[in-house]
């Protein structure tokens, strides 16, 4: 239980702006609990005076005293019930939104080393979870207890002696829980991991189909799945046997206990020391004390099942950022784009060499800087360290003179624009994917930077215009257009520094060529940084770089280069067409 009590004690905080409807919920909670108690000792009164009797007249005072605390009893549980629904799923939106708050400030590694789907599952099946162990749990807890209390002192009242007696056997109950934790939990933790590698199996499938369709990966996909699905299986079919079987137990204890109540009932009535009214009544209140008792032990397993979410949840909560906000922020300022590296080295967490060593480079306002290299150079870790998704090892970057680790993220990220490799595009309208670059922009500004990313003509040509829907994947655009989208995107955002990783990736000849236009438009007054093998723009370049196993091989024009039959020479000469081949003529 010591994993359930920190458990709780991380996420209970979580309740702070709920802790009066938690309030008003145990009140409601405890009337209940009284209303039933008393209705408990009216139905003895009942039977003792006017069914015993024969007496109608002693009917119909219990009788409406019992039917008053019935309503008082169903208002006061509807309030208490629909406020802890409310409660809890505002605990749940709450959480979550704290976890995806945190998600997006993790690092790209950490995405590589988690399953998306695993993701998904914890952001959704384990938070519930965890909503049982702190909201839920609470209110059944103190339920419970309030209820167990009053029945059972109810009891003591009718007769303490043979309260006692079966007062006994109660912990049988906490005893069964505490010897199923361990087991359930195990199970809850193998059972809500192979939820995370299903939902990652279809997900990945999904992602992946055109490959599993072209490659006649169907039956590869279909065992993969098969194959998680049975371990979600085995620990669910487990957790539900452990389930059951506490339950059955249980179920034997307190029969046990109700015979040795009725056994004692009996002896006591034919000896005169009790009526049938008493009894019954005495019989009533253990069948309700159990429940409650039984209840205490099941939220017990409830928490321990509850532990292996928050768990997993706590992996993620746990991970920290790659970079933070800098304590003393530099003040907000125009900025102009100049871009420097001073020796800068950095190795990715857990890798086990560095990708860039002593790497110096400065790009000044309306300059193009390419930077090339062979597959691995490090290339794109210029765009994740300009963007600050990490901070170098060593070395420091500047922005007009002021190092990035001084600079907000918000303020560095509306500076510098990058368009990734992939192209990134929402599951949303043409005029909210380009809107993205600055939340706010008009339809008229919108509009324009589809102008000049030459994404209007055909944008307006869609069914809906600029208000089609388009998504990751679409088959509504090609992959040019779509490049477009995110060009126009680019150019809305209108930042002093813009960072291309691989723009025309993906693209054919004539999709590259289209895309030239609008992405010199793009370039046009901004400082430029292209990370590319394509060198279709090197002669625009006013300086190319090459990089080769993280450090600068070479520096200077495009002419520059060529004439030093380097480095540079070996990217820029065209691939030696390969020799024809030569069949073998056999003569007869």
């Amino acid at each position: 239980m010591r994993e359930a009590r920190v458990a709780f004690g991380r996420f209970w905080p979580l309740t702070r702006g709920d802790r009066g409807p938690l309030g008003v919920i145990i009140a409601c909670v405890v009337v209940s609990a009284l209303a039933e108690t008393a209705a408990v000792l009216l139905f003895a009164d009942l039977t003792d005076n006017a069914l015993a009797a024969g007496s109608p007249s002693a009917f119909w005072g219990p009788a409406g005293a019992w039917l008053g605390v019935a309503v008082l009893g169903a208002a006061v549980g509807y309030l208490g019930n629909s406020l802890a629904a409310w409660t809890a799923e505002r605990f749940v939106l709450r959480l979550r939104a704290k976890v995806f708050r945190h998600v997006q400030d993790l690092p790209p590694h950490f995405f590589q080393r988690h399953r998306r789907g695993d993701l998904v599952e914890r952001l959704t099946g384990d938070v519930e979870a965890i909503e049982q162990m702190v909201v839920s749990g609470v209110v059944g807890t103190v339920a419970a207890a309030f209820s167990a209390v009053f029945y059972a002192v109810a009891a003591c009242l009718l007769r303490w002696d043979l309260a006692l007696v079966t007062f006994v056997l109660a912990p049988l109950f906490l005893l069964a829980a505490r010897r199923f934790a361990g087991r359930i939990r195990t199970a809850s933790r193998d059972e809500r991991a192979a939820d995370g590698a299903i939902t990652s199996v279809v997900e990945e499938s999904l992602a992946n189909i055109v490959l599993t369709q072209a490659y006649n990966r169907r039956r590869d996909e279909e065992r993969r799945l098969g194959t998680e699905a049975r371990a979600w299986m085995r620990a669910s079919v487990r957790g539900a046997r452990l389930g059951e079987m506490y339950a059955q137990l249980v179920e034997v204890v307190e029969t046990l206990c109700v015979l040795t109540v009725i056994g004692l009932g009996v002896w006591e009535i034919s000896a005169g020391r009790m009526t049938l009214g008493q009894l019954l009544a005495f019989a009533a209140f253990l069948g309700y004390l159990y429940p409650p008792v039984r209840d205490l032990g099941q939220l017990g397993l409830t928490l321990t099942a509850a532990t292996a979410g928050a768990e997993r949840i706590g992996e993620i909560l746990d991970a920290e950022p790659a970079v933070t906000d800098p304590a003393r922020p530099v003040a907000r300022r125009p900025v102009h784009g100049r871009i420097a590296f001073h020796q800068v080295s950095f190795r990715y967490p857990q890798a086990p060499h560095a990708c860039l060593s002593d790497l110096d480079l400065t790009a000044s306002p309306g300059e193009l800087v390419l930077v090339t290299g062979r597959s691995g150079a490090g290339k794109s870790t210029l765009a994740a360290l300009l963007t600050r998704f990490y901070d170098p090892s060593d070395g420091v970057i500047s922005l007009d003179g002021v190092p990035l680790t001084d600079v907000p993220l918000e303020f560095l990220r509306e500076n510098v624009a990058l368009l990734p490799q992939e192209t990134l595009i929402l599951n949303g309208t043409v005029r909210e994917n380009i809107g993205c670059g600055r939340p706010g922009a008009t339809d008229t500004e919108i509009e324009q930077a589809a102008r000049d990313a030459a994404a209007h003509d055909f944008v307006a040509a869609l069914p809906d215009g600029y208000d089609t829907r388009i998504a990751p994947g679409t088959a509504a655009l090609s992959g040019g257009q779509l490049q477009r989208i995110a060009i126009a995107r680019a150019m809305l955002r209108a930042a002093p520094v813009l960072v291309l990783d691989e723009p025309t990736a993906g693209l054919d000849a004539i999709a590259a060529r289209q895309v030239m236009t609008p992405l010199r438009r793009l370039m046009a007054g901004r400082t430029t940084i292209m990370i590319t093998h394509d060198l279709t723009l090197a002669p625009d370049a006013d300086r190319i770089l090459v990089l080769d196993r993280g450090r600068l091989a070479e520096a200077g024009t495009h002419t520059d280069l060529l004439s030093r039959d380097g480095a540079y020479t070996a990217l820029a000469r065209p691939a030696p067409e390969p020799a024809p081949e030569r069949t073998l003529t056999l003569r007869r």
